[in-house]
């Protein structure tokens, strides 16, 4: 299985955020186990940007040769950034989820109880939880 980098949070739902701890500008994108699972990405549906998002809400979709898994928002907020660059070449959340296959920046409204460590998301995707 891939490398669960440590300073990220995680979601239940295979997302994963970075820039909680620094302020309120969360970046998301769906994690190498999810994209693994999915299969080969071929179209991604995201959020509109100004759109304002409640945590735990599905807020767009990855469509792969597999199936078609809702996208969650892990903190409610604004979208203030989507990634076209993932519209235009989707197989960028297979080969580069962490990094360029990132999906949409939420200028989150509040704390959220919700999200997973590392290890505490190694441990679920592992079935140890």
């Amino acid at each position: 299985m891939s490398e669960i980098p440590e300073e990220l949070q995680y979601t239940k739902e295979h997302e994963w955020v970075s820039g909680l701890d620094d302020g309120d500008l969360a970046t998301v994108g769906v994690t190498a186990f999810a994209a693994q699972q999915l299969g080969d990405v071929v179209y991604v549906q995201l959020p509109e940007v100004g759109a304002t998002v409640t945590e735990g809400e599905a807020i767009g979709e990855v469509e792969s040769t597999k199936s078609v898994n809702d996208v969650y928002s892990p903190v409610g907020g604004e979208i203030v950034a989507v990634n076209d660059a993932v519209s235009d070449d989707p197989s960028l959340v297979n080969s580069d989820p962490y990094g360029d296959g990132w999906l949409f920046r939420v200028r989150a409204d509040g704390a959220t109880s919700e999200l997973l460590t590392a290890a505490e998301y190694t441990a679920l995707t592992s079935g140890d939880s």
